[in-house]
């Protein structure tokens, strides 16, 4: 195994050791401003998607307060990678800390986990709001959201935790590990173990139960034309969450081909933590008209 640098168990403390990308003589300040740009704008979309949010009161409502727990999550994932990544083109250091890699996977898997069943629980909002219009004030009251959304929040902690559970007592016969930043699956090679991951399809089957029963509902109800608010908020969840399968399913590809440069393999794999946290704002705020209204106004111009 590529991982393993010696056969004799590592004893604490363990410093990991990141490959990373090759980067060519010269060129990591390119990358390090490339990666700062990214995570600079990654902070500011988000930060006034959240922002406009808790100020204007008429955005209180249960799917903005979901793309605000949305906007954390994302903020979680660029922030647990994107930092380190810029450290690493800047002065090329590459070791890091047991506890240190250990946070940092865990915030990477959590928000993993923690994008999809926000998204779960969004499909059910919408659900409620397409299929039951009249009810939706009286099923999605404040004390149902916020508990549907910290249940969210529980189940990707939790799921998490289980994970890393099986490698709290493994012991490690290597410290490098051939990637961008740490992650459980990394960790556990040096182990010699494997998992299954089950939270994926959960979450699709729940999303797509629920804009089933949407379709379903438009079909026998003829609602073309009704609650066209909330079918265009339906087609932006969709969106958001084809970006995020899209950029998990690239990872899964990319393994396909053994002829592609490590360094492709690496940037495609951080794709899904780059890609959604910048674009997902960009999403909502062109889509909703609400948000969009409410940016607008709140800009210095005006």
């Amino acid at each position: 195994m590529e991982n393993l640098t010696m056969l004799t168990p590592l004893k604490q403390p363990v410093v990991f050791e990141l490959v990373g990308f090759y980067v060519p003589p010269g060129s990591g300040p390119l990358f390090f401003c490339v990666t700062l740009i990214a995570y600079l704008l990654t902070l500011l979309a988000n930060g006034v998607v959240a922002g406009v949010i808790l100020i204007d009161k008429s955005l209180h409502r249960p799917m903005f307060i979901m793309i605000c727990h949305l906007v954390v999550c994302d903020l979680l994932g660029a922030t647990a990678m994107l930092p380190r990544l810029m450290v690493h083109f800047l002065t090329g250091h590459k070791r890091i800390p047991y506890v240190v890699a250990i946070i940092q996977a865990l915030c990477v898997h959590t928000y993993g986990a923690g994008i999809q069943t926000i998204l779960a629980v969004m499909a059910y909002d919408r659900y409620v709001a397409v299929c039951e219009p009249l009810r939706y004030a009286t099923i999605m009251t404040p004390a149902r959201l916020h508990t549907c959304c910290s249940l969210a929040w529980l189940a990707a902690v939790l799921s998490i935790g289980v994970l890393f559970a099986f490698h709290a007592d493994v012991q490690l016969c290597g410290n490098i590990i051939q990637h961008v930043y740490i992650s459980n699956r990394g960790i556990l090679d040096l182990a010699c173990l494997s998992m299954t991951w089950t939270l994926s399809t959960s979450v699709f089957l729940i999303i797509a139960l629920s804009y089933f029963r949407i379709l379903n509902a438009g079909v026998k109800h003829n609602r073309t034309g009704i609650n066209s608010k909330a079918l265009r908020t339906c087609a932006t969840h969709l969106v958001v969450y084809v970006v995020y399968e899209v950029a998990t399913l690239v990872i899964i590809v990319s393994l396909r081909f053994p002829s592609l440069s490590p360094n492709v393999k690496k940037f495609c794999s951080i794709l899904f933590i780059v890609v959604p946290p910048a674009v997902n704002p960009v999403i909502y705020g062109l889509v909703s008209k609400e948000l969009r209204a409410s940016i607008i106004n709140a800009s210095p111009s005006t």
